[in-house]
Order: C-alpha cells, then structure tokens, then sequence
C-alpha cells in the first residue's frame, strides 16, 4: 500500500495594523478618523472642563488704592485671579480664598478708606498748631466710630460728622457737641428701633457731653431714621404701624384658637380691626380742702407775745365817756373763718389771734393754719386701645353624606350665640369703650385645586441637578455614540481575518479530481467509528474541497506554486 505524501499546512502570518488598515475602503477610513478626532477632542475638553478652577469672591467694594495693593500682591505671589462684571469684586481659585485673607492680612490689607486714630501716629511732628491737633483728633474720632457702626451686619457702610465746638472757659454758656451719621443700608435690609437707639447711643457715649438727642441718623435716600425727642408726639411713623398690625394679628390669633377646634381648621376667618390712640396726654389738677376742726388742722406758725405790768392801774385812754373807761373783753378768732368776715392777713390764712388785757400785764397769740391743698398730675401712656371691632366668618358644618354626596348645614342660632361669647372674652370685649364684635355663619367657596403633584421632570430641585450635569453626561453620551457608530465598525472590519487554504485541503482536492494521477489516492471514506461532529481541521478541508470544485483555476495557480517555490498569494 502505497503511503500518501502529505505536506503540513503552512502558517498565515497575522498582518500589522497598516495591511488592516490599508485592506479598509475610503469610506471606513474617513469613518475610523473623524471618529478617533471626535473623541480626542471630547477627552481634551472634559480635562479641561475638570481643571478649570472654581472662582471665589475674596474682597469686594475696594477703594481704587486698596484693590491696587492687593492686585500687587496677588502678582507679586503668582496667584491667579480675575475681576467680576463690572469690576465690584477680586476672585481667586476657591481653594486659596482663606490662605491669601490671612496672608494679605499679615500685611495690613485691605487697609480700606476709612482710618481711626492710627493717623495720629505720625503726625508728632514740630510745630503743628493746637488747631490741627484738634482736627486730627476729631478726624480720627470720627473714623473709629465709623468702623464701629459698619461693624452692624444690616449696615454696608457709613460716615460720622462730629460738630465739637471749641471749649472756653470764658463762655458764660458753653456750646454742645452734635452728630450727624449716614449710614447705607445692605439690599433687604432695615433697622429697627432698638438698632437705631444702639447707634445713638454708641455716639452720644463716645463723644463727652454728648446729648443722644442731638445725634441724628439719615440713610442714603436721606430719610431720617431717628426721631428727635420734640417729634416723638407728631404723625404716626412705621413703628407704630407695626405696633398695630401685630395687636390686630394677636387678636386674631385668639379668635382662631377658640373657634377653630369647634368648626374645624379652615372653616373659620377672622380680622380684628384696632383704633389704638397714641397721643400723649398730661393734666394737672389742685384741689383745697377747708379745715374742719381743731384736732384735724395743721399749724403752720404760732407767734406768742406776753408783757408784764406794775402795780399801778391801767389809765384810761380813749374818747372820755363811759365806753372808754370799760377794759375790752377777750377776742377770739375762729378756726374757719366765714368768707367776708374779719380782714387782713390773719383771717386770709386761717390765722387765730388772742390778745388778752389786765392790770398786771398783756399776752397776744396769733397761729397760722395751713390750708389743705392737692395737686394731682396725669399722664396718659401711649398706645392705648380706644376700640376693637372683630368680624368672624364661620362655615357651614358637614353632616352625613346623602346619595354619595356631602350635605351641608347651617350652625344653629343657639351655637352662633356661644360663639359670640367666646369671641367678647378672647378679646376682651368692652360695651363702655364701644367695642363690636359680628360673627356671621355662610357656605365657603372652595376653588377646586389640582392635587396632583408637579412631575419629577418639571421640580425644581430636578432642573438644578440635569442642569449641573448636563455636560458631563453628555460629553459621555456623545462619546459613546461616536465610539459605537463610527470607530467599532471600522475597527471590527481591520479585526476580519483573511481566508486560509490550507496544504492539505488543496491535496484532497486534487485527489477528488485527479485520482488517476499516480501518487495520489483518493480520500478515504469517512467510516461510522468516526466521530459524528467535525472537528476545525476538517471544517476547512470541506471548504477547501468545495473552493477546489468551485474555482480549479485557483488551484492550478497554487499547485505551481509550491513546484517554482514561491509563497501562495
């Protein structure tokens, strides 16, 4: 039996990424390229957006000299930083905004505009006058008192004026200091009273003899947002104004908590309307009192004169005649002198004069009685409730449902009444000071609202965060889309391997055609022993048996091949 003469199959050498990409046609050239620049420049510009620092404020409104000095530094440091729109702030990376404050700090910037008494340090010079001393020393007065009320968060910035006047002591009257302070308000921002007062006060305390109703406070519209003492009893200003919308609110608060576990939350409104006086009144009234007897009077003063006599009687004096010669009996003036009667100072002050006559001597006594006398002085506070007029608007009550609808029913006249009660007493009704109280009992209109919630694409919070990261996820989707659409096709294509025949496919197929050629032997017939399911190698010799049968051309150019020695094509 005659061996066949097998050759072993020759190894196709894998071709470099050149030969794939030279076996591509224009078009997925063209493809493969625009797709690889796509994505480059998709990866430049996402490292670039990620790199790109976050700006931070780190001062704002500086003076011209301030902002020089710190743009200096900044330079001077090789910090980077950009200004905002319009010029208003400096900005630097986020992540040094603190290391450059306290670093610039460390040299004394921002210095700002406005300057204390540290002017004061260098200005010990020869020959200054007593006048610039006092200047520099108002000057820098006014600079720490600015600096302190700009410390105010609701304050952006401010300026103090100071009026001392020069101190004399040859001055019979000596002129007061004033002040005048202008300040400027951050946006949404207002002072209250008790704000207004500090501000006063810190003026009027650091300035000697200083009164605080000479420290007058404007704003930048020029609005006087202190008062003066003479202008407090004038129109009504907005404090009060406040004062009465909350007294009105608390009333209304009331009437809500009283009625609204009776008929329900939602089913009641109330408004409470308050006339408050605040005028300040003052009355003075005197009132005297007759003195009603002895024991109840007050002395005032009690002047005793006694003189002792001789022996010898008393002469006669007088008109001669029988009058004249009779000694006067006691006199006695009373407590309460009738009105008319007696005269002079004695009678007029309730005096008592006794004069008492004898052989022996005299003795007058005269006593003052003081008159009593009161004074009474009223003064009416201010704020005072003058009337209170309530209106209460009540819902109808719901009963039982009737053929699947809610049925709805007026509050009886007897409940009308207690509520009206408890309204008089959350209130403090007074029927003296007229006050009124009216409670009415009407259906509701109720507008039907749409219960359905905003969907998530339309909520607030959802727009923010898709428009935080829109980019980045569309750099993604972009990418993946030039990725997938142009560049793996191409790459898939270069990937395709190129047919191989091997040495011993194109030998069964000569056989199958050629068997009387000598040497070679037909194939031997696949027998049951063989395994059913073919292997690789015998799947590419089926195909070179059927390439062979298809186009024998090829195989004749391969067969004088190997006979010259040249590779297969």
């Amino acid at each position: 039996m005659t061996a066949v003469a097998t050759t072993p199959a020759k190894t196709v050498e894998t071709p470099n990424w050149l030969d794939r990409l030279s076996g591509l046609n224009a078009g997925q050239r063209i493809k493969l390229g625009l797709g690889v620049a796509l994505i480059a420049l998709i990866a430049i510009a996402g490292v670039f957006m990620t790199r790109q620092a976050d700006w931070r404020v780190l001062y704002s409104n500086l003076s011209d000299k301030d902002g020089g000095q710190i743009v200096a530094q900044l330079a001077q440091m090789n910090v980077p930083y950009k200004y905002s729109e319009g010029g208003g702030a400096i900005m630097v990376p986020a992540d040094r905004v603190h290391d450059m404050r306290l670093r610039l700090a460390t040299q004394g910037l921002p210095k700002g505009s406005v300057t204390g008494f540290e002017m004061m340090d260098g200005n010990a010079r020869f020959g200054i006058t007593q006048f610039q001393e006092r200047l520099n020393f108002q000057r820098g007065l006014e600079g720490e008192l600015t600096r302190s009320i700009q410390s105010v968060t609701a304050i952006e910035s401010a300026r103090v004026h100071l009026a001392l006047p020069n101190q004399n002591g040859f001055f019979r009257e000596q002129q007061k200091p004033s002040a005048s302070v202008l300040v400027t308000l951050r946006p949404g921002n207002t002072l209250d009273r008790a704000q207004l007062a500090g501000i006063v006060h810190l003026v009027a305390s650091s300035v000697p003899e200083l009164s605080p109703s000479a420290v007058s406070i404007i704003d930048d519209t020029g609005k006087l947002l202190s008062a003066s003492p003479d202008a407090v009893n004038g129109a009504v200003d907005v404090q009060q104004l406040q004062y009465v919308q909350q007294l009105e609110q608390l009333y209304s608060r009331r009437i809500m908590d009283i009625l609204e576990p009776i008929v329900g939350r939602d089913n009641v409104k109330a408004q409470v309307t308050a006339d408050v006086d605040f005028s300040q009144t003052e009355s003075t009234s005197e009132s005297h009192k007759p003195n009603q007897g002895p024991d109840t009077a007050a002395v005032r003063s009690q002047q005793l004169v006694e003189s002792a006599g001789g022996a010898t009687p008393a002469q006669p004096s007088g008109i001669p005649g029988a009058a004249s010669n009779q000694p006067p009996g006691p006199a006695s003036a009373p407590i309460n002198t009738p009105q008319g009667a007696g005269a002079g100072a004695g009678a007029a002050n309730g005096a008592t004069a006794t004069s008492t006559l004898g052989p022996n001597g005299k003795k007058e006594s005269i006593t003052n009685y003081e008159v009593d006398k009161t004074v009474k002085v009223v003064k009416g506070s201010s704020g005072m409730v003058r009337r209170l007029s309530a209106a209460v608007v009540l819902n109808y009550q719901s009963g039982p449902e009737e053929k699947g609808k809610p049925v709805v029913k007026p509050i009886t006249p007897e409940q009308l009444e207690q509520m009206t009660a408890l309204v008089k007493d959350a209130i403090g009704f007074s029927q003296d000071r007229g006050d009124s109280v009216n409670l009415m009992n009407a259906p509701f209109q109720v507008k039907a609202v749409d219960s359905k919630e905003l969907p998530l694409w339309k909520q607030p919070e959802m727009i923010d965060l898709a428009r935080s990261y829109a980019w980045p996820v569309g750099m993604v989707l972009l990418s993946l889309i030039v990725l997938m659409g142009m560049v793996r096709p191409a790459v898939k294509a270069m990937n395709q391997p190129a047919p191989v025949i091997d040495n011993a496919a194109q030998i069964d197929a000569l056989e199958a055609d050629a068997p009387e050629r000598p040497g070679l032997l037909p194939a031997p017939a696949v027998t049951e022993a063989q395994p059913a399911q073919a292997t690789p190698e015998q799947l590419r010799l089926e195909e070179a048996r059927v390439l062979a049968k298809q186009n024998p051309m090829a195989v004749a150019n391969i067969i004088k091949g190997w006979v010259n020695g040249e590779a297969p094509a």
